[in-house]
């Protein structure tokens, strides 16, 4: 059974910086390219980042550039979204996922999910 389990959420101040965590389980996660994703409360998902099995190849949403990074260790099994200067409008789930292809990620589409972790950014 495949499991990606996100930690980190929280309420933060607009400014502040948060670290997300995704552990995965079950599946090769050295073959995967691993991305991360936000919900808004208006309910639109978007790609916020990702990065290749070998951490070499890294997208990312032009919203997020220069504030957030992705980045991997696959000794764990765990990848991370470390988010910096954090705004109002960076408020949502968070969701971590996993495919093949980084390139399949960036459009939206992913073969595994976990089950999302809240962040809210607010003054």
């Amino acid at each position: 059974q495949v499991q990606l389990v996100e930690s980190g959420g929280g309420m933060v101040q607009p400014g502040d910086s948060l670290t997300l965590s995704c552990t995965t389980s079950g599946v090769d996660f050295s073959s995967l390219a691993m991305g991360w994703f936000r919900q808004d409360p208006g309910m639109n998902r978007q790609f916020v980042g990702g990065a290749s099995w070998t951490n070499s190849l890294k997208f990312y949403a032009d919203s997020v550039k220069g504030r957030f990074t992705v980045s991997r260790d696959n000794a764990k099994n765990t990848v991370y979204l470390q988010m910096t200067n954090l705004k109002p409008e960076d408020t949502g789930v968070y969701y971590c996922a996993g495919d093949s292809r980084l390139p399949t990620l960036a459009r939206g589409s992913a073969n595994f999910w976990g089950q999302g972790t809240q962040v809210t950014v607010s003054s």
